[in-house]
């Protein structure tokens, strides 16, 4: 059986805050706002897994009210949701990443991006990818507002139920 889900994330850039992606430090001037590191590309891909098996969503698994998960790295909050019995019923047949941002530019990163997740998901990075684009300094992440991410996987079941 295969399952497919979709995941959607935006954080604002603010001052004073680390930029990282994908479990990557990216040198930036600004970084991303949010309760935990707010990595927002691993927020729309954990909220993919999530989708494509109907297990809600990473607010309810890890809610921004619950101080716990204050400054949470989320490559650890990607591996619990990985780890979950239910998530562990089936192999990640590909992903594909795409992250919205006018700068600073993502490219540079990219390959340390895809090597993180291809180790964290246990597959090889040919199942893995991960790109950027602009939006031609339309909207919130053309004026530099924010960042978003949008993810897309596809699970296969090891039963075949």
């Amino acid at each position: 059986m295969l399952r497919i889900g979709q995941g959607f994330d935006v954080h604002c850039l603010v001052p004073g805050r680390k930029l990282i992606l994908c479990g990557v430090d990216i040198p930036h001037s600004l970084g991303l706002q949010g309760h935990s590191d707010a990595d927002v590309a691993l927020h729309a891909l954990m909220d993919a897994y999530l989708g494509a098996l109907a297990l809600g969503d990473i607010g309810q698994w890890f809610p921004d009210n619950d101080p716990q998960f204050k400054n949470a790295d989320s490559m650890k909050l990607l591996e619990v949701i990985i780890k979950d019995e239910r998530i562990g019923e089936f192999q990640l047949v590909n992903l594909d990443l795409t992250i919205v941002a006018e700068k600073p530019k993502i490219a540079p990163y990219i390959d340390r991006m895809r090597t993180n997740l291809a180790e964290i998901l246990d597959c090889s990075p040919d199942r893995v990818s991960v790109k950027a684009t602009t939006t031609e300094k339309l909207g919130y992440c053309g004026r530099e507002e924010g960042i978003a991410a949008l993810a897309v996987v596809l699970l296969e079941s090891y039963s075949g139920r």
